[in-house]
């Protein structure tokens, strides 16, 4: 193969013996690895398959992430690992770990940021980036990001968490971290595409956002913002008065804080205080903001998934891809159900042309194409590699 440039995917159960070093194995098709990159479900020894990817690769700087589910040429699964390899000519990688993020996370995505400052310059460049989901606010890590990076660096990556929340942790080198940000800044000499689609449409008016801090809305058109969005969705008395009942209306029904020039970013709402009557956001929701009641199915969300995979390889400008990274937000598998999730990644990759696609699901999708934004809930986003 030479000096060609290259890129694998590789997967493994996580109940197979040496699974790191299976999915490494099969990851590794080409000479002169540059980056490898690890999704391991928290039911395995991150340990275990750090030794054994660090081992079939001979050290090659990597970063990694838990995960509550993967995404790999076989499609989707749970409970194993995924490792994406890249290398070959025209690569300059550098990676980082900022293990601060769960008592700074602005300085956390600042530190990680640096790990693009001492790669060779290339034409293209992207930080990739994987945090912890179950630390504070994920815009705090981008604000800090773009400290270092300004407005015209693209972001990709995604916000981890363990099923149901309960464990997380990041992956860097031979390292195991929890409460972090590991990033990697990569150089091409290929271009590199990024797609963003959530297929969630608005419903109804807009709503002004007239009280809100941190992740709370706490007013909505000047009332209670737990009472507007019942009201709205006509909401059941069920829903009115259970945790559980209003978690799933809420799963189907986020918010959309409107963009100039784009599609709405999605706010996840995880919840609602039944004595304040707030909502509970997965990420800040800014006073002073237009919001609109979001809805989607099936057909909707599939058809995001092609649009992105169109969007990421048309700005490949028709240089074939050598791979896709997905992350694809775990709020979206309940709409899609089994079927649809198992449909969805075999669309990218026949759009994809038959290139490897690999990916995670997310508790937060991270995506900027350019300006100050760049925090998704409920999306999918894909990079493609040319």
């Amino acid at each position: 193969m030479g000096a060609q440039r290259w890129l694998g995917v590789g997967q493994a159960g996580g109940n197979e013996p040496g699974a790191g070093a299976r999915a490494a194995d099969r990851a590794l098709v080409g000479p002169d690895p540059k980056l490898m990159i690890v999704f391991c479900s928290e039911g395995c020894d991150p340990h275990a398959v750090l030794r054994q990817v660090n081992d079939r690769s001979g050290g090659v700087p990597l970063i990694g992430c838990s995960t509550p589910g993967e995404i790999s040429p076989i499609g989707p699964s749970e409970g194993g690992v995924v490792v994406t390899a890249l290398g070959g000519h025209g690569f300059s990688i550098g990676t980082a770990a900022a293990g601060t993020a769960s008592r700074d996370l602005r300085s956390a995505g600042a530190a990680a940021a640096g790990c693009l400052s001492g790669i060779e310059e290339r034409p293209h460049r992207v930080l990739l980036l994987l945090t912890d989901g179950l630390v504070g606010d994920q815009r705090e890590v981008l604000r800090g990001v773009y400290r270092v990076l300004g407005a015209g660096v693209p972001l990709v990556g995604g916000c981890v968490g363990g099923r149901g929340t309960a464990r997380s942790f990041q992956l860097h080198d031979d390292q195991v971290l929890a409460g972090s940000v590991v990033a990697a800044g990569i150089g091409s000499d290929g271009p590199l595409g990024i797609g963003v689609r959530h297929g969630w449409r608005r419903v109804g008016e807009p709503m002004l956002v007239t009280d809100s801090g941190g992740n709370r809305v706490h007013t909505l058109d000047g009332r209670p913002a737990l009472d507007v969005y019942l009201d709205r969705l006509g909401a059941s008395e069920a829903v009115r008065a259970s945790t559980e009942e209003l978690a799933a209306l809420a799963l189907v029904h986020p918010l959309g804080l409107g963009r100039h020039g784009g599609e709405e970013e999605i706010r996840l709402i995880a919840g609602g205080d039944f004595a304040d009557r707030s909502l509970l956001c997965v990420a800040e929701v800014p006073q002073a903001a237009l919001v609109w009641l979001m809805e989607g199915d099936v057909d909707s969300l599939r058809s995001a998934g092609s649009a992105a995979c169109n969007d990421s390889l048309e700005a490949l400008g028709g240089d074939p891809p050598l791979g896709v990274l997905a992350f694809e937000c775990v709020g979206r598998r309940p709409v899609l159900g089994d079927d649809g999730i198992r449909t969805e990644i075999g669309e990218i990759m026949k759009c994809a042309g038959g290139a490897p696609v690999a990916g995670i699901y997310t508790h937060g999708e991270i995506a900027r194409k350019r300006g100050v934004t760049g925090f998704h809930n409920q999306t999918l986003v894909l990079l493609s590699v040319a």
